[in-house]
């Protein structure tokens, strides 16, 4: 599924589900990581917990935004933007901007979750639904030495804004 070395993580999600918590489980099955979602007023937010409910990191979506945007936030601050390029051919592409400089882009079949993660055009991460057969699951790989909530939190925004284009 990946190189020797990264980490992965399976995510499997109900479609068009308002207020869906899903588990993100490693390798071996075990969840690891919560999602937990919830709509409020004008703004969707998501809330990463490791398995013993610890918050992580949460995700604040502006669902009235003229650009489809998310911000990460870490300990009340904001660490990463998530913003989907507004006019791509053929493929969608998201980039991530990072708190204190850096970027990091996706792009790929994003719609059909068959999209890489990189950095200074290095992959950083893999997204696959081919390493499953269970419907509306998908692999996130990530590379060793890579901050995998926010990679994680990354995924499932890209996730949630392309979500957004099928309805």
């Amino acid at each position: 599924m990946s190189d020797a070395g990264w980490s992965t993580y399976q995510l499997r999600r109900r479609m068009f589900t308002i207020g869906e918590d899903f588990w993100i489980q490693n390798e071996r099955g075990e969840n690891v990581f919560r999602v937990d979602q919830e709509m409020l007023h004008i703004r969707e937010t998501f809330a990463l917990h490791d398995a013993a409910g610890n918050a992580l990191a949460t995700v604040d979506r502006k669902i009235l935004a003229i650009q489809p945007t998310m911000n990460i936030e870490r300990n009340g601050q904001v660490w990463a933007t998530v913003r989907k390029a507004l006019f791509t051919l053929f493929r969608q592409h998201f980039s991530i901007e990072v708190a204190g400089g850096g970027e990091l882009e996706a792009q790929g079949d994003i719609l059909n979750h068959e999209y890489e993660i990189k950095s200074g055009g290095e992959v950083v991460a893999t997204v696959s639904k081919r390493w499953f057969t269970i419907r509306e699951t998908y692999g996130i790989a990530i590379a060793p030495g890579q901050d995998q909530v926010l990679l994680l939190c990354a995924a499932v925004c890209i996730d949630e804004l392309s979500e957004a284009d099928r309805r």
